[in-house]
């Protein structure tokens, strides 16, 4: 009988994206190839504390049913659906219960031969666990440090993509400091150079979270307030009419890109409810693009995955505005549940999610 790869999946996290990160785990443990993986969940705890054996997903899973979720609010009910995808996956695991609030519980590095991680936003998706796993000597899936780090902040992976030539939407960075030191000079920036309508955002987040739409001048200062709520920079740029496309990339040295997806939607603008809430998105798989314009996607999603030394996997999201094709970001783990837009992505390119969980698998060990 052939040993399994004993594979730690961890989950969770301190992040906004929290639920996110659950239900992606839950698909994941659901597809994995378990004739050649044996599955180790991990999960993290919104206070930090690290949960290894009986049923990690299912214990934060009702944590976070139990914590104050808001009653009201846009992101509420979509939260709910996606602790309920969650809670519903058999996780199997055997190791005895154990529990840490510093980092990877002792003697768990020895039990695991790499790691798959499904993290999401600060503290998973920016190279600290990335870090940690390089300290512990463990492989890992997905970028390494400085690419987890580069793809996570907004402000230094434009300033990466425009020192390799690839074309952005116009941008604007803004330190917590300097808004609440004078907060008149930062408007008139964002004005002159931005305009309006223009989003705000947290330099280093995901999913949508603490993202404004601001249509006038006199709606900046709640839409900054908020995006320096989570973190200690914001990022304003232009608000861009177009269409929005998705590239999948997936590979270490030799990267590929699969075909692309485009988003529809009915809202205004990809939030949280439009992006995880059941019938609000459709998308187009492949997109309706020319073969011209789908192979500029293609090489600018490789282009840019090559600018931030990506590794593994990362999905490339564009804005097509007329015949101009922009970089919009880069997401080193992106949205990883069975219908998320990335397994979607390779499924339409020949590649089935179990393999693909595969490769990802394969790819973390090339890596090392």
């Amino acid at each position: 009988m052939v040993k399994r790869l004993r594979v730690g999946i961890v989950f969770g996290g301190r992040s906004g994206e929290h639920e996110v990160s659950l239900a992606g785990a839950a698909s994941v443990i659901a597809a994995i190839d378990r004739s050649r993986f044996e599955v180790v969940p991990i999960g993290i705890g919104k206070d930090g504390r690290w949960l290894v054996g009986g049923d990690p997903l299912r214990a934060l899973t009702r944590e976070a049913a139990r914590l104050a979720l808001p009653e009201a609010g846009p992101e509420a009910k979509t939260k709910r659906e996606l602790l309920e995808r969650a809670a519903a996956a058999d996780t199997g695991s055997a190791l005895a219960r154990m529990e840490s609030s510093e980092s990877i519980p002792p003697g768990l590095r020895q039990q695991l031969e790499v790691v798959l991680i499904m993290l999401h936003g600060p503290q998973g998706e920016d190279g600290t666990i990335q870090g940690l796993l390089e300290l512990a000597g463990l492989p890992y899936t997905g970028a390494r440090v400085l690419a987890s780090a580069v793809g996570m902040d907004k402000g230094a992976m434009k300033d990466m993509f425009r020192a390799h030539g690839l074309p952005v939407v116009e941008y604007l960075v803004i330190r917590r400091a300097d808004w609440r030191r004078d907060p008149a000079a930062v408007a008139r920036a964002t004005a002159e150079r931005i305009g309006f309508p223009c989003f705000v955002k947290p330099a280093n987040l995901g999913s949508s979270v603490g993202i404004s739409k601001v249509k006038a001048a006199e709606d900046l200062p709640a839409a900054i307030n908020l995006a320096i709520a989570h973190d200690r920079r914001a990022l304003v740029e232009r608000a861009v009419q177009g269409r929005e496309v998705e590239v999948a990339v997936l590979g270490n040295e030799a990267p590929v890109a699969s075909v692309p997806g485009e988003v529809c939607y009915p809202g205004e603008w990809y939030d949280y409810e439009t992006k995880y809430a059941a019938g609000q998105t459709t998308f187009k798989v492949p997109a309706p693009l020319s073969p011209e314009m789908t192979e500029t996607v293609r090489d600018l999603a490789l282009r840019a995955f090559r600018a931030i030394d990506g590794a593994g996997m990362a999905r490339v999201d564009f804005f097509i505005e007329g015949e101009r094709v922009l970089v919009n970001e880069i997401n080193t783990i992106p949205g990883f549940t069975a219908t998320s837009a990335y397994p979607r992505l390779w499924e339409a390119s020949g590649i089935p999610y179990s393999e693909l969980i595969s490769r990802l698998i394969d790819l973390a060990l090339e890596k090392r």
